[in-house]
């Protein structure tokens, strides 16, 4: 089977053999382990000044770059962070990736049209508006469905480019949601469900990702029928061994290693930590493996090869 395939199966929570599919939501470390900047990290000031020969070399670096990664730490599934990302050079990227890794690799876009966690300079307008203009919070959130739905539909008329939608909006802290989950259920989990029933339609499948503690809102979250959930985030307390105990049966897992201990644990408890994963999420399959966030600027590749090493030894189904 490609790994675009195995990453499938898994999705489908259906048997496979060899090892667990393995990706990350983004592989920052691009610099320390190819000497080359991460796509999404490049500034092109003067792209509109460009040749089409001279953008074309830049994505077909870029190209290069998110496969190159696949390939050396054998991740299932590649997620593209379009740069330029207006609607035109996305397909151009995604057109290069397949042009050169065929259908090898599972192909995402970020896709999430929900409300997550507000920044700082706006939290406290978004909070006043869920108490005093709950209408047109309402209003706006089934505008965005509508549009991300229609940004969906363009790929959807080029079979074979795009495999799925990462809906990277995050809706926790460590302790809580930001919000509770009666105002949860009003205001975002309605459009979550409505959107990965659209993006069911058109064929391409759903991996929610969410860091912190999902517990209050985790029965929302499958709810809406996601085909996988990420991150699992044990800085959050989060039990990946109880999330597929509650709702394996009704969704893949993906993650948990937990970022923290990469960071500034001993080896010894990163192998425990990557050890714990496994055995937390392998049986009864419908299980990826990957770390409780992404390979993040600033994280040590040694401990990310020490981690993918781990899994090439122990993460294989017989």
């Amino acid at each position: 089977m490609t790994n675009r395939e195995r990453f499938i199966k898994a999705l489908r929570r259906e048997p496979i053999t060899g090892h667990v599919p393995h990706f990350e939501l983004v592989f920052f470390l691009t610099m320390e382990a190819f000497g080359k900047v991460h796509p999404s990290q490049r500034h092109y000031g003067q792209w509109d000044q460009m040749s089409r020969t001279e953008r074309n070399l830049h994505i077909d670096e870029m190209a290069n770059i998110y496969i190159d990664t696949a390939k050396r730490y054998h991740h299932s599934a590649i997620f593209v962070h379009p740069n330029p990302s207006d609607l035109a050079n996305t397909i151009i990227i995604l057109e290069k990736i397949r042009e050169i890794s065929g259908d090898e690799y599972f192909i995402l876009l970020h896709g999430d049209s929900t409300y997550g966690i507000p920044d700082g300079s706006s939290m406290v307008e978004f909070s006043m508006k869920m108490m005093e203009e709950p209408k047109a919070l309402l209003e706006d959130a089934k505008r965005r469905n509508q549009e991300m739905v229609k940004y969906a539909e363009v790929f959807a008329k080029r079979p074979g480019l795009l495999d799925g939608f990462g809906l990277c909006a995050d809706y926790c802290f460590n302790t809580n949601p930001f919000m509770s989950p009666e105002a949860f259920s009003q205001f975002v989990t309605p459009y979550l469900k409505e959107l990965i029933a659209e993006y069911r339609k058109l064929g391409f499948y759903s991996i929610k990702h969410t860091d912190g503690n999902i517990m209050p809102i985790l029965d929302q979250l499958a709810e809406c029928e996601p085909d996988a959930l990420h991150s699992i985030d044990p800085q959050a307390g989060v039990s990946l061994a109880e999330v597929k105990r509650l709702y394996g049966h009704k969704m893949c897992m993906i993650g948990n290693v937990n970022c923290g201990l990469l960071q500034t644990g001993t080896d010894e408890e990163v192998i425990q930590d990557v050890n714990r994963s496994l055995a937390d999420g392998m049986p009864g399959y419908g299980y990826i493996f990957s770390t409780s966030n992404c390979a993040y600027t600033g994280l040590a590749l040694k401990r990310y090869e020490m981690m993918h090493d781990i899994w090439y030894e122990n993460g294989i189904y017989d």
